[in-house]
């Protein structure tokens, strides 16, 4: 506004005072000056009510209806109890021919009045009761939709009172008020028993309260006492099922949590989450073949597997792509890039960005950390955009330490962070996460950097719009895998993979403290249990029928892997007791436990990484079949970095025949290990510094 009478005072600076004269100006006609002071509150409370209100009455006195009715919306956010805010909407759409709309604002305006006042009489019915209700809950009234409700219950007669009390806990759901809400939920459900949706509900809320155990329990007994033919109301019975196995898969109660999911695909195959899920559940209990049942093909059942399952369920790399390609097409928005591909900001320093939950003693970190410590404070300037949870550890610290500045991002959305982002004009942004469980790739595929790279997160392509480069070497991906990826190589001379060199190492411990047999061959296999396939483990079982002397020392994931692969050992004629088990234990005991065993096995399409570093750093020879994919070159291209050739496999045939080879002859197994250790003395295993050098250059290159 370019006269200067419509300007506010710098003396006018007080929000009260601002507002009574603001007042003043409205009832004296002063539009403009009103409408000026006015929106100078706004700017510092942009809650405020009065200004709210008084800017939509004065907006819709200079016919702009569509901003007044904006205003006015704000203003009934703010105070819904007010009934002439809904009058002057009211007013506003009777001049825009808007008449049932208008109508409808005058009704509410008399019940919110009434309601306010207590003298409301109980709507004629049920759905008028739910209508007016409702409208007030979208309001943010939700004191007066309650009011509402329960006015219908002390009048009403009508067999219909489960529903009042459900929708009030729906009502106190959506304000934060679990405690009430349970007991309306409970209400319900007492009232009408087969009342799945109350049911799923009072489950949902006791879960949010923190009791996991409770709403499992409640939920069974929902199911146990439904009446027969239930299951006909297919939505609800298999939400019942799909939230009975979610929980359990997070209580890591894996066979009941495949047997909810079961019982609900059989209702509904349609189910991509619960047959994703479903998948994985069988990976990781080694319940095989995984893809089994509902009257599906194995293909059909691949189709539906997630990104992850897929990692380990072939070795194609087309057909991992159309896995993360459907995740994208289904969890994924469509964006305009937010800042043009390598676009130049001009800094001195190249603001590098990280983004991940993964930023505590995860996997990722505990490769990466050293790397954060290394970069050349003198070229480059180290962000972390983070949702991790504090865990209390020292680790934790070091890796918070080892950025110039840390963004805790958990409570804002993917939008603020991309604007974050944008605002400390970061260069090139790694993504972390790619489409790993806890990612949030709608901040990505935003493209709030210049330059964006994937790295280490998701072993494959992401499929992620605006993700630019992918880390690579030469021999984890091949010219081949180009067509495959939507990302392009990021190529670097030496190794993909960082590492941290600061690792420190518990006392190695003896075979008889480990409950291993002291004159037997260990070979070692200690990645994730849903990593294993049918194929690798009769390639295993081969391996110890060659070798009388040998045993297969696995991890111990869970109760149900670990019997089904006994089972399955006996099957192939090898005695179960041939298998040992090791749980989980702190990183530096995990690293001593390595220097017990003999031979490293990998797995195959989906390869060691961090634990293939581990087991290397620990001076543990490590044996490998590379595949097609990027998963299943992890480990040759640690190998290939350190110079041994002969423990990278031509395929099975081979792998098997180097095992027992190994297994059979110990000194070229200790030659080996002298010419692993040789390396490491010299300081050219997982070279840090080095890595850290290749890696700036090779950003530095792309600007």
């Amino acid at each position: 506004m370019a006269n200067s009478s419509l300007r506010v005072s710098k003396k006018n600076t007080n929000v009260a005072e601002l507002t009574q004269a603001a007042l003043a100006d409205h009832r004296a006609g002063n539009l403009d000056k009103a409408a000026a002071q006015f929106l100078e509150v706004l700017k510092q409370q942009p809650r405020q009510f009065e200004s709210l209100y008084s800017m939509g009455v004065i907006s819709h006195a200079k016919n702009q209806p569509q901003e007044a009715l904006a205003y006015l919306d704000r203003a009934a956010k703010v105070h819904p109890r007010f009934a002439q805010t809904y009058v002057a909407r009211a007013t506003v759409l009777q001049g825009l021919g808007e008449l049932e709309k208008a109508k409808a604002d005058l009704a509410l305006a008399q019940q919110v009045q009434q309601v306010k006042e207590g003298v409301a009489a109980p709507a004629k019915n049920l759905s008028e009761t739910i209508a007016l209700a409702s409208a007030l809950s979208a309001k943010g009234d939700v004191e007066g939709s309650l009011a509402v409700y329960r006015q219908y219950l002390a009048g009403a007669d009508d067999g219909q009172f489960y529903a009042c009390f459900f929708n009030m806990g729906v009502a106190l759901t959506g304000a934060g008020r679990d405690a009430e809400a349970e007991a309306c939920f409970r209400q319900a459900v007492t009232l009408k028993p087969d009342f799945l949706l109350g049911h799923i509900s009072l489950g949902t809320v006791l879960e949010r309260m923190g009791n996991p155990e409770k709403a499992l329990a409640h939920w069974k007994s929902a199911v146990e006492s439904q009446p027969e033919g239930w299951e006909s109301n297919v939505a609800e019975a298999t939400q019942l099922y799909n939230n009975l196995g979610r929980v359990h898969e997070i209580l890591k109660e894996y066979d009941l949590a495949e047997h909810y999911l079961s019982l609900s695909l059989k209702l509904n195959t349609d189910q991509p989450p619960a047959l994703q899920h479903w998948i994985h559940l069988r990976q990781k209990q080694c319940r095989w073949p995984v893809l089994y049942g509902f009257n599906k093909t194995e293909t059909e059942l691949m189709q539906g597997a997630s990104s992850l399952a897929m990692l380990s369920l072939n070795d194609e790399p087309a057909i991992q792509l159309k896995a993360a390609q459907r995740f994208v097409s289904e969890k994924v928005g469509q964006f305009e890039r937010m800042v043009p591909f390598k676009h130049r900001y001009g800094h001195d320093k190249l603001r590098i960005g990280y983004l991940s939950s993964d930023l505590s003693t995860h996997a990722v970190s505990l490769l990466t950390v050293e790397l954060f410590e290394t970069h050349h404070r003198d070229e480059f300037e180290v962000h972390a955009f983070c949702w991790s949870k504090e865990d209390g550890t020292a680790f934790r610290e070091r890796v918070r330490s080892a950025f110039d500045h840390f963004h805790k991002v958990g409570g804002l959305s993917d939008e603020e962070v991309a604007e974050l982002i944008v605002a400390h004009e970061i260069d090139v942004l790694v993504d972390l996460q790619g489409i790993t469980s806890g990612a949030r790739p709608n901040i990505v595929a935003r493209g709030p950097a210049p330059v964006q790279v994937a790295y280490l997160g998701f072993v494959g392509s992401s499929a992620l719009p605006y993700v630019d480069y992918v880390v690579a070497d030469a021999f984890i991906f091949p010219e081949e895998l180009k067509q495959h990826f939507t990302e392009a190589p990021l190529y670097l001379p030496t190794l993909y993979q960082v590492s941290d060199s600061q690792r420190s190492f518990g006392p190695t411990p003896t075979r008889e403290a480990l409950g291993l047999p002291q004159d037997a061959f260990v070979l070692c296999a200690f990645n994730n249990n849903y990593k294993i396939t049918p194929e690798m483990f009769e390639s295993w079982m081969r391996i110890l029928r060659r070798s009388p002397k040998s045993i297969l020392w696995l991890l111990e994931d869970n109760v149900w892997s670990k019997e089904n692969l006994k089972t399955y050992a006996l099957a192939h004629g090898v005695a179960p007791e041939r298998l040992y088990f090791a749980g989980r234990v702190l990183p530096q005991d995990y690293l001593a436990r390595f220097r017990a065993a003999d031979l490293f096995l990998d797995t195959s399409p989906y390869n060691a990484g961090t634990t293939a570093n581990d087991a290397l750093w620990a001076g543990l020879p490590l044996l490998t079949c590379p595949g097609k994919t990027y998963v299943s070159r992890m480990a040759g291209s640690l190998l290939n970095s350190a110079g041994l050739h002969e423990l990278i496999a031509k395929d099975l045939a081979d792998y098997e025949n180097i095992a027992v080879r190994m297994s059979q002859q110990p000194s070229e197994l200790a030659a080996i290990r002298s010419r692993l250790q040789e390396v490491k003395d010299a300081g050219d295993l997982f070279n840090t510094e080095r890595f850290t050098q290749e890696f700036e250059h090779a950003l530095k290159a792309l600007f």
